[in-house]
């Protein structure tokens, strides 16, 4: 029986935990809060928006949302990012992507205060995630990785196949997992041969961004897959990465959704909790 690796019972431990510092925080005078940029245009990034707003409600976190038109300027973003950086009530800032065209999303990642950057998308905090030092790491190769781990399966000494190399998910998870200590091979576009890169892993991960790119053919049935693709497809139906047929021949895999997506929602908040850490810090430091 393959195992279903549902994210379900795993948020809801990093919920619990996270309601428990929130409450003593507020009993010492400290309200957490969360600013979210969101720009009209795409109708999931709005969906998403409004789901963190919910769970912020949930966990007694306050949350801002900041909702722009999509002839927003670069500048008056730029503008919005410096007041919340400055804004000491403000604790995390996080960016819904995508972006309108005429929008530089490096530009406005790196305007992000790096101890506020709940997303780990500054450049700081995409060093720290490479070389483990101290930082707020993308929550998406988090979930990944903690998701797996709740199911009882070790990543030490494990030959991983991570499927994708992108800025978000694939790149920071392949630093990840080598601090985890597993043997870990990158396959990509230009990879003539994915299956058989799957053939003699223990474990895959799958951040790719399009449908169907792991087929039953390609796995075997002592296969674990972490599956951290989105894709939406027509009719509204959200997706993952791998086929939905793969699921009756591995060990274990994620579903899409109820899998990655909804530890990662989980995980940005114990991002905020951990800049509030951060933050608190640097004030004694300089006091």
């Amino acid at each position: 029986m393959t195992v279903l690796m549902k994210a379900k019972e795993a948020a809801d431990q990093v919920y619990d935990s996270i309601r428990t510092r929130v409450e003593e925080m507020k009993k010492n005078g400290l309200q957490p809060l969360m600013a979210t940029i969101l720009i009209a245009g795409d109708p999931a990034s709005e969906y998403y928006a409004k789901a963190k707003q919910k769970i912020a409600e949930k966990l007694g976190v306050a949350f801002q949302l900041h909702s722009f038109q999509a002839d927003v300027t670069e500048k008056e973003i730029l503008q919005l990012i410096t007041q919340l950086n400055e804004d000491p009530s403000v604790h995390g800032i996080m960016l819904e992507l995508p972006l309108p065209k005429h929008i530089s999303a490096s530009r406005i990642e790196k305007a992000i205060s790096p101890n506020k950057d709940v997303d780990g998308v500054t450049p700081s905090n995409k060093l720290a995630t490479v070389t483990g030092s101290v930082g707020l790491y993308p929550a998406t190769p988090q979930a990944c990785i903690k998701l797996l781990k709740h199911y009882g399966f070790t990543l030490e000494g494990k030959n991983v196949t991570l499927v994708g190399r992108g800025q978000t998910v694939g790149l920071p998870l392949f630093h990840m997992l080598q601090r985890e200590n597993a043997t870990v091979t990158v396959c990509h576009s230009r990879t003539p041969d994915i299956a058989s890169h799957l053939g003699h892993a223990d474990i895959a991960f799958v951040a790719v961004g399009r449908p169907d790119v792991v087929t039953q053919t390609m796995v075997h049935s002592n296969l674990a897959i972490v599956d951290a693709g989105i894709n939406e497809m027509a009719g509204g139906k959200i997706t993952g990465d791998v086929s939905a047929d793969v699921s009756s021949c591995v060990a274990a895999i994620s579903p899409v959704p109820g899998g990655v997506g909804t530890l990662t929602t989980a995980i940005l908040y114990e991002n905020l909790l951990k800049a509030i850490d951060i933050q608190l810090r640097e004030v004694h430091e300089h006091e």
